[in-house]
């Protein structure tokens, strides 16, 4: 059976070391949550992943969810009562405002308590990290009455929410949705239709559930621009906060899916249900945007989970395995074979994966950061700037990390060899698991559509310009430092590549749109690269500093600067690979007829 340990030093070291979480403490939340406290809080979030989260993962993944014959849903045995833990612990509301019953920690710590989480159940962590999702939008668009009503209950996990947006006929363009809403004469709305994939849709683990729902109010225009956002409760709401009769709202069915058993993936039907307007109407996906991309970074941080709990089984599991001779005379001459570890392509697996993780888990870090700049900053300019870091960052974070973390899986279940493929090793749960991460939450080809399409150019290219300038303004500041010269060089080379394929975009994508299509994945991809060489720079530069200022430091900053390393020998000259393709264009992809396919 698989295990967990949360990586609870290294976000530590991000933390402190690499961000300088202390410069932050004049945002609201930061002055109550001392590092003291923030090292109090990952551990607690370390223990209810380890102990309770993961044990019910593999049993969850194998029992599944039941739906019964009144429409209800039962979970997986324990999850009732891992939830009930969770909620009790303020789990659900850690970076909710205190107003409503939160913890108004900062939400670069709900992030990293959510990798942790994810990593031990990920199932199980998609029924919170939607709620929060929905509470985000809700206390963005929701008038005074709907937050003092419907807020509090889903801030403490007495409630959860959902997000219905996929019909059978349409995914990502919801332009072509028909659920409708007509109004009811009270300001409440009727709404009928089916919504599909709805993900904790239904369940048994909160005494309501409140659905964010898009809808088109009868007669608004066709199209995106007639599309609005409404509030329906699984229970009637009344006035003094209690419960009344059952909405007209149903799980017509559980989805059978691929992974993530455990999550009741529904079928919902809405016959006549009663709901109320979140926000102006006709403005609804503005509303849901707000979930949406609460949702997008939150399933980057499941590709970092799932990629870091298959590292860490894969790795025990390389140490332990004995096979084989190395090919450069044994190294456990008194055993019958040596660890797989031993043989160099074992080596560059497991180093490919822990490198993006570490990257990875720091890119989280930085950009969670700016989400609580967003949030709380009271100068404008800065919150603008986070604000273009957030909207440029967030297709990468989603397509990048998902990718490459279903990659990582494959090559951590590679390392058992057969037994990878057998279910009692757990690895093969991973791979199932993280290959939903791709596809939800905008599928990634429009992850990289929408990067290529629409954040490059915002405000003239500003976010692209400023991420550019950062990376020189790093690589200057650190050039006469002869012990990061390993870790620039190929910062250097990598943002070169990346600059010549914007450039190259700029010239040849405006007029020709299928070339940026064409170019879009690659370019999302050696964006990523880009990115995750900053972070190695930036990790690199804390490790040298931290190993100088105590040796007994020394052994663990090692094996990040040799990670750092490999990252930059083995992974970052993939960018020259992806210029290549990016200046291929389009004529040829696009000349096929569609017989020929």
């Amino acid at each position: 059976m698989p295990s967990y340990k949360a990586p609870v030093q290294d976000t530590l070291f991000l933390l402190n070391d690499v961000f300088h979480y202390q410069n932050y403490g004049n945002l609201p939340g930061f002055a109550e949550a001392s590092m003291d406290v923030v090292e109090a809080v990952l551990e607690e979030a370390a223990k209810i992943s380890e102990e309770i989260l993961q044990p019910i993962n593999h049993s969850g993944d194998l029992e599944g969810c039941t739906r019964n014959a009144d429409a209800t849903v039962t979970t997986p045995a324990g999850f009732k009562q891992a939830y009930k833990a969770f909620k009790d612990g303020g789990w659900v509301g850690i970076s909710a405002p205190a107003e409503f019953g939160g913890q108004g920690l900062p939400y670069v710590l709900g992030s990293a308590v959510m990798e942790y989480c994810a990593s031990a159940n990920m199932a199980f962590t998609m029924y919170p990290g939607l709620s929060q999702g929905a509470t985000a939008a809700l206390l963005q668009h929701g008038n005074e009455a709907q937050k003092a009503l419907f807020a509090p209950k889903m801030v403490s996990g007495d409630w959860t929410g959902t997000m219905n947006l996929t019909e059978p006929h349409c995914g990502t363009d919801l332009g072509l949705l028909k659920t409708k809403a007509v109004p009811n004469g009270d300001g409440s709305y009727a709404i009928t239709g089916q919504k599909i994939f709805i993900s904790a849709g239904e369940h048994d683990m909160a005494e309501n559930i409140i659905h964010l729902v898009l809808a088109r109010i009868e007669g608004a225009p066709q199209g995106t621009k007639g599309i609005s956002l409404f509030l329906v409760p699984k229970f009637h709401v009344n006035a003094d906060g209690s419960l009344g009769a059952r909405n007209a709202v149903s799980c017509g069915s559980i989805e059978h899916k691929m992974g993530i058993h455990a999550n009741s993936t529904c079928v919902m039907n809405y016959d006549g249900a009663t709901g109320t307007l979140l926000g102006a109407q006709n403005k609804g996906l503005n509303a849901m945007f707000v979930m949406m991309n609460e949702a997008r970074l939150g399933v980057a941080i499941q590709g970092l989970s799932l990629s870091e709990v298959a590292y860490q089984n894969a790795a025990a599991y390389a140490k332990d395995r004995l096979q084989g001779r190395s090919i450069s005379g044994a190294k456990e001459p008194g055993k019958v074979a040596d660890p797989i570890l031993v043989h160099p392509d074992v080596r560059r697996t497991l180093l490919s994966i822990r490198a993006f993780n570490e990257a990875a888990r720091a890119f989280i870090i930085w950009t969670a950061l700016k989400a609580d700049v967003v949030h709380h900053s009271t100068d404008e300019k800065a919150r603008q700037a986070a604000e273009d870091h957030l909207g440029l960052m967030t297709p990468i974070l989603k397509g990048c990390l998902t990718d490459i973390g279903f990659d990582n899986c494959v090559k951590a279940q590679q390392m058992f060899g057969g037994h990878g493929y057998i279910g009692e090793w757990g690895m093969e749960q991973f791979v199932r698991d993280a290959r939903i991460a791709m596809i939800y939450e905008g599928a990634n080809g429009i992850q990289a559509l929408d990067l290529v399409g629409r954040k490059l150019g915002l405000n003239g290219g500003r976010a692209v310009t400023t991420f550019f300038g950062e990376v020189a303004a790093f690589i200057k500041e650190n050039q006469t430092d002869e012990a990061m010269k390993p870790y620039l060089a190929g910062l250097q080379s990598g943002v070169g590549h990346l600059q010549q394929a914007t450039m190259w975009l700029m010239q040849n994508g405006l007029a020709k749109p299928d070339n940026a299509g064409a170019a879009s994945h690659d370019y999302m991809h050696m964006f990523g690269l880009v990115a995750f060489g900053l972070m190695w720079g930036k990790i690199a530069k804390a490790a040298l500093a931290r190993k100088a200022a105590d040796a007994s430091q020394a052994h663990s900053m090692d094996a990040k600067l040799m990670t750092g390393k490999f990252f930059f020998e083995r992974m970052m000259p993939e960018t020259g690979a992806h210029l290549v393709r990016i200046s291929t264009g389009a004529d040829t992809m696009m000349a096929m007829t569609a017989d020929m396919f």
